[in-house]
């Protein structure tokens, strides 16, 4: 397989003329050898050149040797004219051979500024278009691939450019185009792209889930990170609205209630299952005293216990995170459903972080999704290679994204300053790479009550955006304001972020509960994972990996 730059080219959605060159890049790619790099623009920062490399290059091929040949493709239709082929570039007519010869003069004036000659052929493909008339079309016919002999493309591309034997040039002209070219990803587009593509292909969990027919409807879901849970869970929620019942979302998460809350119209409830205890205390007349540790369990025991009217009972019930309830609130939720009301019960037994045993559902069906669509494939196959700890069903890389190669910065054990500054490169390399703040996490390894960086208002020139361990008179969480959002894993379990940074890893044993930690951080990023350790994680990662 050739050697193509820049990479990602497989995961992009495309139409029009991009589609066409991304079956392009297919071809070459499966057909020319290794030691061939193939150079493209599609999808990359060169917007206003469409999708070529160069000018109107589509493609630049780069021999061992460092020679090189231009191909310009066409799709559609072109006009044979008495002055060679034509084409429609931005509703204007153009001469397909004087553009080629232009862009090669170019090319080969702009190498010989920094002395010696670039060797360049060049190549019409138009997998379109038969070619009626060859010797009229203004180019050598043989270097014309037309649709009559498409598939003849990477053949020819080899006839035209030999391999020869690798030396000094190959390295100059690389330096050359890759300044020439400046093609280099756009996280701001792959950003938009990613959160499209990963919700259309991990919402066919909410589709053919939703057709499954029986009676009492108890559906436990359990789906591993990534496999479509929230979109199932929102396709519910709405489609009870629609139908003019009365749903309720409840999960074990604040922020992932708020979230979630943000995505569906107004009606039903969403909550946490404190907030619906705290509701439910409120609605008859007792106020919640945060500040008396015993609260919690009188929340509970409220809810459990207490009388239910009838709004306070729902025609669709979805409880989510089902693997951090106890079976007390197991057992105070189910009694909200109606007899004949849909219930789902969505969990995932590897993002168990609090050790609980699994809640029995009898007579519940069961369903297994353990493709992760959301995760970069990298993320997922170096989670397996650490090794699953668990009886759970093994997960699938599944995202469309193969992601960037996991980066990793290392400080000393217990060094807090280091910690830091560690976290602070990382957070510069996320910069760097084109991510914007508003697209990137900083994710603890620790609770925040042994976080040395979830305390902090300010990271050096970042301020920081977390939670501050305190509550209003409601219940809600108090926030910091900052730029950047900081989180333990346990809070933003249920989430992610183009960029995640998982910070403060540091433990001493790998163990079950480890890989779960770095489990649930870890698949929280959608393109781009950086990892902050201790010396003595990094070795244990090692060990495993």
């Amino acid at each position: 397989m050739a050697n193509i730059i820049p990479s990602g080219w497989r995961e992009v959605a495309a139409t029009g003329a991009a589609q066409r060159e991304i079956a392009t890049l297919a071809l070459l790619d499966e057909a020319l050898p290794a030691d061939y790099t193939v150079y493209h623009g599609v999808h990359w920062t060169r917007v206003q050149q469409g999708v070529s490399a160069y000018g109107d290059i589509d493609f630049i091929v780069l021999a061992p040797d460092g020679k090189l040949l231009l191909i310009e493709q066409k799709s559609g239709f072109l006009s044979e004219t008495a002055d060679g082929l034509v084409a429609q570039y931005r509703g204007q007519p153009r001469a397909v051979a004087t553009a080629l010869a232009r862009t090669v003069q170019t090319l080969r004036a702009r190498f010989a500024r920094g002395g010696g000659e670039l060797a360049i052929e060049y190549l019409l493909y138009c997998p379109d278009y038969h070619v009626r008339q060859p010797l009229g079309a203004g180019l050598d016919p043989a270097r014309i691939v037309d649709a009559a002999r498409r598939v003849q493309l990477p053949q020819v591309v080899q006839a035209l450019l030999p391999a020869g034997e690798p030396g000094a040039l190959r390295g100059r002209v690389e330096r050359f185009l890759n300044n020439e070219l400046e093609l280099a990803p756009d996280p701001s587009a792959l950003v938009g792209m990613a959160g499209t593509m990963v919700t259309r292909l991990s919402g066919g969990l909410a589709s053919w889930a939703r057709q499954l027919e029986f009676a009492p409807f108890r559906l436990r879901v359990q789906g591993t990170a990534g496999s479509g849970k929230t979109q199932l869970a929102l396709a519910e929620f709405r489609a009870a609205l629609d139908a003019g019942l009365t749903p309720f979302y409840v999960c074990y998460n604040r922020p992932l209630a708020d979230h979630v809350r943000r995505l569906v119209p107004e009606g039903g409830r969403v909550a946490t299952f404190h907030q619906l205890c705290d509701s439910y205390l409120r609605e008859r007349g007792a106020v919640p005293d945060y500040a008396d540790p015993a609260v919690w369990q009188r929340l509970e025991d409220a809810l459990l216990s207490g009388a239910l009217p009838d709004h306070w009972r729902c025609d669709v019930l979805i409880v989510d995170e089902g693997q951090d309830f106890s079976p007390a609130w197991r057992d105070a939720v189910l009694r909200l459903p109606w007899p004949a009301a849909r219930t789902l019960w969505l969990e995932d037994p590897l993002q168990n972080l609090y050790g609980r045993p699994p809640l029995a559902l009898a007579g519940w069906v069961t369903l297994h999704a353990n493709s992760n669509f959301r995760s970069p494939r990298q993320v997922v196959d170096m989670l397996l290679r650490l090794g699953q700890e668990t009886d759970a069903p093994r997960v699938e890389a599944a995202s469309p994204f193969l992601g960037a190669d996991v980066a990793y910065y290392v400080y000393p054990d217990g060094d807090v300053e280091q910690l830091h500054e560690q976290t602070k490169h990382a957070i510069t390399a996320c910069l760097a790479a084109g991510f914007a703040r508003q697209d990137i996490a900083l994710v603890s390894f620790h609770g925040r009550e042994h976080s040395q960086l979830l305390r902090l208002d300010r990271l050096g020139p970042h301020t920081l955006r977390s939670f501050t361990g305190d509550y209003d008179a409601f219940g809600s969480p108090l926030m910091r304001h900052g730029e950047l959002l900081a989180e333990s894993v346990y809070r933003f379990k249920g989430q992610a972020a183009p960029a995640v940074i998982f910070t403060e890893i540091d433990f001493q044993d790998f163990d079950e509960r480890a890989w779960r930690k770095l489990f649930v951080g870890m698949t929280r990023a959608k393109l781009k994972l950086v990892l902050v350790m201790s010396e003595t994680a990094a070795v244990r990662l090692a060990e495993r990996v």
